[in-house]
């Protein structure tokens, strides 16, 4: 078994990196491939900036895309405190070695492994020592020249630079949910929204503001208009609702699943004198958004 161990949040480009060498090699060794994964996230354990940690992937988004990469068995290891303490060697020894039948490692540029801290160059000496071959992978850049990392990621859908996420990514963000009821005022203004509320609460919400989007719905992929925040045009609450109008559909979807990718940022939220000027926004938004589709 040749095995490629660390959190994946995301699954980014450098993570498929990592992910497409091990499912090369272990096809050149005439073995299986395997990712060793944790769950729940290390910071949220060891409270680490925890309350401000959201997930770029929940547990089976993460699952999923790991074995369409051609992966042939993803393991999830219950991260505690315990756990978080076993050095590096104790990990493959007892993990790695021992529970998965490991017989090479895959580590990446940063790969990091166990409670003692050592380097991704002391870890594989570790690893060699314990008879394990080591495999190791080469830093990924994003377009704009910079290694990937799901923290860069991260900072840029906090800022709303969904193209830029996309690009270390290596595919448009998306957030999965269930429709639920709202106040019904799009549809009193001619733009009915979905209300999605997301299946994975700690996942993280790009910027506020208004975005295009690509849905999924009844098996459909389409194309609309999301919208993020706290509509301060027409509340006084803080309540940060994600709402979706589609483009050329009008069916029943409450209580059925939603998806939507980020394609672009259209604006930033605005809070408009009226309602009529809502409407008229509203209306350019679209028109913006059908342009970019064009």
């Amino acid at each position: 078994m040749v095995i490629a161990t660390g959190f994946f949040d995301g699954v980014h480009l450098g993570h498929r990196r990592v992910i497409s060498t091990l499912v090369s090699e272990a096809r050149a060794r005439g073995e299986e491939s395997m990712v060793v994964t944790f769950w729940p996230h290390p910071r949220n354990v060891l409270q680490k900036d925890a309350r401000s940690l959201r997930l770029l992937s929940s547990q089976e988004e993460k699952k999923r895309m790991l074995l369409e990469l051609g992966v042939d068995h993803v393991e999830v290891v219950d991260f505690t405190r315990e756990f978080s303490a076993l050095s590096a060697e104790r990990y493959l020894r007892e993990y790695i070695i021992g529970k998965f039948g490991g017989t090479a490692v895959l580590l990446g540029y940063d790969n990091r492994l166990g409670g003692d801290g050592l380097s991704p160059e002391e870890i594989a000496r570790t690893a060699g020592g314990l008879g394990l071959d080591v495999i190791r992978t080469p830093e990924v850049s994003g377009d704009s020249g910079f290694a990937v990392s799901s923290s860069k990621i991260r900072i840029a859908l906090e800022k709303g630079e969904v193209e830029e996420a996309s690009a270390m990514l290596g595919y448009d963000y998306p957030l999965l949910g269930v429709v639920v009821a709202g106040k019904r005022l799009g549809r009193a203004i001619g733009f009915p929204t979905a209300n999605m509320e997301l299946y994975e609460p700690l996942k993280l919400v790009p910027a506020n503001g208004a975005y295009l989007v690509r849905v999924h719905t009844l098996g459909r992929e389409l194309y609309g208009m999301c919208n993020i925040g706290v509509r301060p045009t027409i509340s006084d609450g803080n309540a940060r609702t994600i709402e979706t109008n589609i483009f050329s559909f009008d069916e029943d979807i409450y209580g059925l699943d939603l998806g939507i990718e980020f394609i672009s940022k259209i604006r930033d939220e605005v809070r408009f004198p009226d309602l009529d000027s809502l409407k008229a926004r509203l209306a350019l938004d679209r028109e913006e958004c059908l342009a970019r589709l064009r």
